[in-house]
Order: structure tokens, then sequence, then C-alpha cells
């Protein structure tokens, strides 16, 4: 999930400064970790606490993880309405359909080594706050990309999965994505076009540059195509990832240690 993360922190200055292009510097001095990052987080603290078999204590669930999370780091960029619910402990679901579901979900993709399970994660994981189902659909999408990245599926088999099974439009190129995108935080508007930047990059840092060079949402989108990147090309480089873990709190860093050692890409 470390991908994921590393295109939140390098989109995390483009999102409100769009850009068009894909000369631009990686980390600057106001790079920084967003909600993507923290909620990404939060959901691998879930997936730590499995036992064997798969199942979770009663106490730590996706919805007390994301609680919890958010009142630890509320000012990281949340939307209202999942600040809204995450600041209450009995608010239900609120049927988005936005790319909060997908942008967290790259660590599901990690750790099961089955496809169904990972479709079925992925769907608990968004239910709690995008129970929509075009919420769910976007975080299936973008895990189980990851999942069949990390499993030895070429671009042209994710892709005709991802085609078939969620009828995602993964035909248009960046060159025609790029000229009109605007900002777009639901998944239909983002998540097709984040794994068509991860689909045309030639390594993982081109992936994160195609991912910006759209603009819109860019740290959500930069994020979503980094892990299915990081899993596709068997990580992230040093001269990436070294800088932005120092980035992270030291409980971040230790989640992020945890889970690369349980679940190893």
């Amino acid at each position: 999930m470390l991908g994921a993360v590393v295109g939140d922190v390098v989109g995390s200055i483009y999102e409100r400064h769009n850009l068009k292009t894909k000369d631009f510097p990686l980390l600057s001095p106001g790079s920084r970790f967003t909600d993507d990052t923290v909620l990404t987080i939060a959901c691998a603290d879930v997936l730590l606490n499995h036992d064997s078999g798969g199942n979770l204590p009663s106490n730590h669930d996706y919805a007390s993880s994301f609680r919890d999370y958010y009142r630890r780091y509320p000012n990281a960029g949340y939307g209202r309405s999942f600040a809204n619910w995450a600041a209450s402990d009995l608010a239900p679901a609120y049927n988005s359909w936005g790319n909060g579901s997908a942008m967290r979900v790259s660590p599901i993709g990690f750790a099961f080594n089955d496809l169904e399970q990972v479709l079925t994660e992925a769907k608990r994981s968004a239910a709690v706050t995008h129970n929509h189902p075009l919420g769910i659909k976007g975080a299936q999408a973008t895990a189980s990309a990851i999942f069949l990245a990390r499993t030895g599926h070429d671009k042209a088999a994710i892709k005709s999965y991802v085609e078939t099974t969620f009828d995602y439009d993964l035909t248009r190129t960046l060159a025609d994505i790029r000229p009109s995108y605007r900002f777009e935080v639901s998944c239909q508007g983002s998540v097709p076009q984040a794994i068509v930047a991860f689909l045309e990059s030639t390594d993982f840092e081109d992936a994160i540059r195609n991912a910006i060079s759209i603009g819109g949402d860019s740290d959500t989108i930069a994020c979503m195509a980094g892990g299915i990147a990081q899993a596709f090309y068997g990580g992230v480089p040093d001269v990436l990832s070294q800088p932005v873990i120092a980035l992270l709190p030291a409980s971040f860093q230790e989640v992020l240690q945890a889970f690369t050692a349980r679940y190893p890409a």
C-alpha cells in the first residue's frame, strides 16, 4: 500500500493547483499526507487485526477504525459528508458514490490471495460509508486491479477484467482525457482515469506523473494509480519511498512496517 501513500503525498500540492504536464517536482516543501493516507493506514490497521481465518475482533471493524483515525487526524482534508459521519458514533452510511471508497482500499488488494475475497472485503470496507453501488464498484475495481497486478497478470488482462466486470471505459487515452478533465470526486469520474494512468505508465514514477498530469483530484487519482503501480512494478523506488515515509507520523510508519512484513508485495 506504500504506493498509494506516495501517490497521495506527491499529489497533495497539485490538488488545488492542477497541472496538465508530466514535468513537475515530485516532492517539495509543501508535500504532505492527506485524508487518503490517513484512511489507507486505517484500512491496513483493520487488516492487521484479522485472525488466521480472516475474522476481525468485534471491537475493530472498518467503521471504528475510520472514525478513530479521523479523530486523531481531523485536519487532513476530508470531505464534509465523511467528516460528519466520522464525528458521530451512530451515523449510518450515507450512500456516497465518491472516490473516498477507492482511495483507501489499496491494502485489501495486497492482503488476500483470492480475487473473490478481495471483492468481498473491498465491498465491506466501502459500505460503512459509501454504500451506493457506484461507491462499492470503485473500491472493488481498484482493489481487484491491485490484486491482478501483484499476481502476475499483464496490463491487457487487468484492463479487460476491469472493463468487463465493472463497465468502466478504459479506451480513452491520457491524451484524450487531459485537455478537458476537471476536478471530479465521483468514482465514475476518477477511478477509470487513475487506472488508465497506470495502464499507460512505464514504471512506478511514470504512473504517478501520468495521474497528476490530467489535473482534477490529483492526490486521490495518484493514490489509486500508485497502489496499482506498486503492485505491478514490484515496489516503490527508494528515492520516493524514503522521503515520503519520513513525512509520516511514527504510528503510520509502524502500521506500514507491520503490514509490509505480514503481506509482502
